[in-house]
């Protein structure tokens, strides 16, 4: 598995390091970086924008780089790795036949993870055809993230709309409720305290009790209640019933074009 080499140290890179490091599963030695706009110390320990050259002994490379420039970024890179190595690829929409294409056939697998794998809280859904590539994205990512294979690649989209990209709606809904909450007159501050901490209890109990949403929901809405009222709103029409498939549909769509 290592070293293990980041093509790209943006935020996914940081977070995977300081997970792996509080995990136990990878420690700094272990990485080598290439960005050349990396911040050095926050990867303290790793071999840092080494020669070319030096990128051979990596046994594992992790495609951490903006789908729109991830040719551009490898094109220099692949002629110097082992021919063993395997890509993990991380870039959105980007095909495993193309990513192993530019990366002179060698075996690939592909994974969409969440930046919660910071804290040992991500999830990561992964596709690959080979088994030793997909051998490889369970050893990067199960230490930090709850893993779930997919079947077919097609679903990397789908994958991408509910989990990918769904930390970003869990916060713009926390920052609206946030907003409602000092609408109704409430102060800021206290407004944000409250929908924050109401939301991660809510989360941590639904992880805890291991009852299903809908029951949960149930448990707190008393019929012809305050809860009941604002969920006739969220629910009925226009809610989420039809937001959420409207939102996911382009998602899927924009992984689809970012991957030509």
């Amino acid at each position: 598995m290592t070293p293990i080499l980041l093509l790209g140290a943006g935020r996914m890179g940081g977070a995977l390091a300081q997970g792996w490091r509080d995990a136990g599963a990878f420690c700094a030695a272990d990485l080598i970086i290439r960005d050349p706009s990396v911040d050095a110390s926050a990867f303290e320990g790793a071999t840092v924008n080494p020669a070319l050259e030096a990128l051979g002994v990596a046994k594992t490379v992790l495609l951490a780089v903006k789908p729109q420039i991830w040719r551009e970024a490898v094109k220099d890179v692949v002629p110097h790795l082992a021919a063993d190595a395997v890509v993990v690829s991380i870039a959105a929409g980007v095909r495993a036949a193309d990513i192993s294409e530019a990366f002179g056939g060698r075996r690939v697998a592909r994974v969409m993870p969440t930046t919660a794998v910071a804290i040992g809280r991500g999830t990561a859904s992964i596709f690959a055809e080979d088994e030793a590539a997909r051998a490889a994205a369970h050893a990067l990512f199960a230490p930090v993230a709850t893993v779930v294979d997919l079947p077919s690649e097609d679903l990397m989209h789908a994958a991408t709309a509910v989990s990918g990209s769904a930390p970003a709606y869990l916060y713009a809904f926390v920052e609206a409720l946030e907003a409602a909450g000092a609408a109704q007159g409430l102060n800021a501050e206290d407004s944000a305290k409250l929908a924050r901490a109401t939301i991660i209890g809510a989360a941590a109990l639904m992880e805890k009790g291991g009852e299903e949403p809908a029951e949960l929901r149930k448990q707190v809405t008393s019929p012809g209640g305050t809860t009941a009222a604002a969920l006739s709103v969220l629910m009925g029409e226009g809610g989420f019933g039809d937001l959420l498939p409207k939102a996911l549909d382009a998602a899927v769509l924009r992984s689809k074009a970012l991957g030509g």
